[in-house]
């Protein structure tokens, strides 16, 4: 994809975000950069990268497929969603078509900054089971337009990296507000001390989105700032698994 087409793209994802928030919000364009990203994913467009990033070994192993597996993080293993729950998956990709939601019968809600995903799920969701497929909203994990104390568990895995902490105070509060009394939020967060971490944020960079790579004590400083309790963890290869009830 030549530069150009790229940065028409990008202004194209920035005017759908737009049109589903506010246009005084100061995370619009970061959202916009995180959406141009896994949209070019989701449609399986190539990336120019420079040679010195292609020699890095970090880079081969996202060629070969291996890094996606390294990268992705089981949250049903912490917090398995329960038959009859209400479920917010937050940045869901295509997390309906990929997990076993319709054996764990729960009910699937999504939220996605990437057109892309959201079209797809919304096209095939209810094919599969529309009885819990509630479908998806297009909109950023610090916007949630839900009923207040409506989900019995929310979720938000893959994207935390990208923005800073400022911004996950933010979708605390939001997560605090939809969730029931004594409801799970399940994120993961970057583990600042693997030691492909930095080289994994300049491939990242690369591919359209700035990674923040965060100490863990500043984390867990915003989780109790928020009002959270930790009451489960599990370490992954570059993403640690974080379950909090408020």
């Amino acid at each position: 994809m030549s530069q150009k087409s790229s940065f028409s793209h990008l202004s194209t994802t920035q005017n759908l975000y737009t049109n589903n928030s506010n246009g005084s919000d100061k995370w619009q364009q970061r959202v916009a950069q995180v959406a141009y990203r896994f949209n070019q994913q989701y449609q399986n467009q190539s990336w120019e990268l420079p040679a010195e990033v292609q020699e890095m070994p970090i880079y081969r192993e996202w060629v070969s497929g291996i890094l996606a597996g390294k990268t992705a993080s089981a949250f049903w293993e912490i917090a398995r969603p329960q038959k009859n729950q209400h479920c917010l998956d937050i940045g869901c990709g295509v997390s309906f078509l990929i997990y076993p939601w319709r054996d764990w019968q729960a009910f699937f809600y999504g939220q996605e900054v990437s057109n892309v995903a959201r079209d797809t799920l919304n096209s095939r969701g209810s094919q599969l089971n529309s009885k819990l497929f509630k479908g998806v909203e297009l909109g950023p994990a610090h916007q949630l337009n839900y009923t207040l104390s409506y989900f019995d568990l929310a979720i938000a895995t893959g994207f935390s990296c990208y923005f800073p902490l400022e911004y996950w105070t933010l979708v605390l509060q939001q997560v605090k507000r939809v969730l029931k009394p004594g409801g799970h939020f399940v994120f993961d967060i970057l583990n600042a001390e693997h030691p492909q971490a930095e080289d994994w944020a300049v491939l990242e960079t690369y591919l359209g989105a700035e990674v923040f790579i965060e100490p863990i004590a500043q984390w867990e400083k915003i989780i109790n700032a928020a009002g959270a309790k930790v009451i489960g963890r599990q370490p992954g290869e570059f993403f640690d698994l974080y379950k909090v009830r408020f």
